[in-house]
């Protein structure tokens, strides 16, 4: 019996068996881990796309209606105001846009999906800076965008439209400038939203009103006061006038055509010059930017 009591007092008072601690570090933050964060996430917007064909098929329905069905069905009433132009030739700067513009917010959209699937929140406890996801998905996005806005760049032959590398060259990086200021945009106003339902029906009350005021599908001059005013505040617009002007270089209209349909847009009479235009979606990129990060980071 006392043999027993001193085994059980033997093992109360014996410490616990000891087990090897495992100790997690987690790396400083530096420039390239930044680097790479980014690199991840712009290199999984890309995965997805190319998993999607769905989406790479149907995000062309709508610009190719555009420009084929309304571009040909339109063509006889449009011939006088065109001035023999064709104005499937006309739109089709405006089409350009409107491919990245689109392709870009759905990237955006992804935002909402990974905050419903869970997957947004395993993201934001990496050590890795917020600004460096944002960052990734701008760039993702972006990426994205300019790969659909490439196949309609091949369309070009379709309209009348040369394949004048300078041209494409140009067109190419206001598809990207533009991809890249859409993307952030998106990603200001995903990073607030959590369902899809509602960020759908944000996108269709903001975009499809900037395509419609930007001029893709009308010529800016001569407009009604109120409109002429939506026109230059409408951030599209500034993509759509370098792109046409870009085109229409390339083509030989007579001048009474190129003055009604590229007049270009002016500021209390001034001309406003291409650069300048670019520059303007590559400001409010980066100030878009600015505030998705600054959301972003403020979002638990």
């Amino acid at each position: 019996m006392s043999t027993t009591t001193d085994r059980a007092q033997t093992s109360a008072t014996a410490p616990p068996p000891r087990h090897d601690v495992v100790r997690v570090t987690v790396p400083r933050r530096s420039f390239n881990s930044e680097l790479r964060a980014i690199r991840i996430v712009w290199r999984r917007e890309l995965i997805r796309f190319r998993a999607d064909r769905i989406r790479i098929a149907t995000s062309l329905v709508q610009p190719l209606l555009f420009l084929f069905v309304l571009g040909a069905g339109l063509q006889g009433l449009a011939r006088a105001g065109t001035h023999g132009v064709e104005l499937k030739t006309f739109i089709y700067p405006g089409i350009l846009c409107i491919a990245v513009m689109f392709t870009a917010m759905f990237s955006a959209a992804s935002i909402v999906w990974d905050r419903e699937f869970g997957f947004l929140r395993e993201m934001m406890v990496a050590p890795v800076r917020r600004s460096s996801i944002v960052i990734g998905k701008c760039l993702g996005g972006a990426t994205v965008a300019g790969f659909q806005g490439v196949i309609v760049i091949c369309l070009a032959g379709l309209v009348h439209v040369p394949y004048a590398p300078l041209l494409i060259l140009g067109i190419f990086g206001l598809q990207l400038l533009l991809a890249f200021s859409i993307t952030a945009f998106g990603v200001m106003i995903a990073v607030r939203i959590k369902q899809m339902q509602s960020f759908m029906g944000v996108m269709q009350m903001v975009v499809m009103p900037m395509f419609f005021i930007s001029g893709a599908l009308f010529p800016v001059s001569g407009l009604p006061g109120w409109l002429a005013v939506l026109n230059r505040l409408d951030p599209l617009t500034y993509a759509v006038d370098p792109m046409r002007r870009l085109v229409f270089q390339h083509l030989n209209f007579s001048p009474l055509a190129r003055h009604a349909l590229d007049p270009g847009v002016t500021w209390w009479g001034w001309h406003v010059p291409g650069l300048l235009e670019a520059g303007v979606i590559a400001a409010l990129g980066l100030v878009m930017l600015g505030i998705a990060i600054w959301e972003f980071s403020a979002t638990e």
